[in-house]
């Protein structure tokens, strides 16, 4: 069952196309990373998901028309942003009871066990929370909830390491049961890698490549070629090539790894090593939408 299916979507802003016919399928309980540069059109989809923006062609998600059902598609969507959305004056204890108060499946015990591994005092204010601990907060709220899709735009930008990996471990370990969906997009690629099932391109607004992260490691090859090998390797038709402290880096797409094997150092690329390979050599133009 798909909890997000589109056809031909399409969005423009006076004369900027941000969406430009995408079709797509998101099944049930997978977990996509929607990667691409700036202005590629990833929060103009994420907006068209959640019901913010009207657009053109089909769309469904969750069995409903985002645009016009948004209030009943609120009740099973959750989403998480790059920026807090939490007034600042508001204490920890006053979000908990604003969430409980308007959000029907929102499971208080759920989020004060959330809250209770981390140093956030029920006393403190918004404005008194580092960043991070305004994403915790945030997250808790989030993960409190009994929802069928939860999209995340940039959720962790701006935080550092040790936070940005505590909130992927949340992620999986306490809310993702293989029932629920959820759809990211961040610039840090190489770090929700192992969590993805599927990994979707988007660029000027057209998905230039989907796949599921099986496909991706059986499809795509890195390989590190030997000097004496570089002939043999150029001939079966790397999709890109690289120079690395001296020596060259191919990477293919479908090749016979036995093949590749005997020519040098074989691995499976990372999401970040596909991504410059499939757009990295694209001209970019300024002022597109996001």
């Amino acid at each position: 069952m798909a909890t997000v299916e589109a056809r031909g979507l399409r969005k423009t802003f006076r004369t900027t196309v941000a969406l430009d016919g995408v079709d797509l399928r998101i099944e049930e309980g997978r977990i996509l990373g929607l990667i691409g540069p700036n202005g590629a059109g990833k929060s103009t989809l994420l907006n068209c998901v959640l019901g913010l923006i009207p657009y053109q062609g089909e769309l469904s998600v969750i069995g409903l028309d985002p645009w016009r059902a948004r209030e009943r598609l609120m009740r099973d969507v959750c989403f998480i942003g790059d920026v807090a959305v939490l007034p600042r004056w508001m204490r920890v204890s006053q979000a908990l009871d604003y969430v409980a108060g308007v959000h029907p499946r929102f499971d208080r015990a759920k989020a004060e066990s959330f809250l209770a591994r981390t140093q956030i005092k029920r006393t403190s204010r918004v404005r008194e929370l580092s960043k991070g601990m305004v994403t915790q907060l945030h997250l808790a709220l989030v993960m409190a909830i009994d929802a069928k899709l939860l999209v995340l735009d940039e959720p962790t930008l701006g935080l550092d390491l040790l936070f940005r990996k505590q909130f992927y471990d949340s992620l999986l370990n306490d809310y993702f049961d293989r029932s629920r969906t959820i759809v990211v997009t961040t610039h840090q690629v190489e770090e929700i890698q192992q969590i993805l099932t599927d990994m979707m391109f988007i660029d000027r607004g057209k998905i230039v490549l989907s796949c599921s992260m099986e496909d991706f490691e059986t499809r795509y090859a890195e390989l590190t070629v030997r000097p004496e090998a570089l002939a043999q390797a150029r001939a079966l038709k790397p999709i890109h090539e690289r120079q690395i402290l001296g020596r060259t880096i191919f990477l293919f797409d479908g090749a016979d790894r036995a093949q590749l094997g005997a020519l040098g150092e074989l691995r499976t690329p990372s999401i970040a090593d596909l991504f410059v390979a499939v757009m990295g050599d694209q001209p970019r133009t300024q002022g597109a939408a996001a």
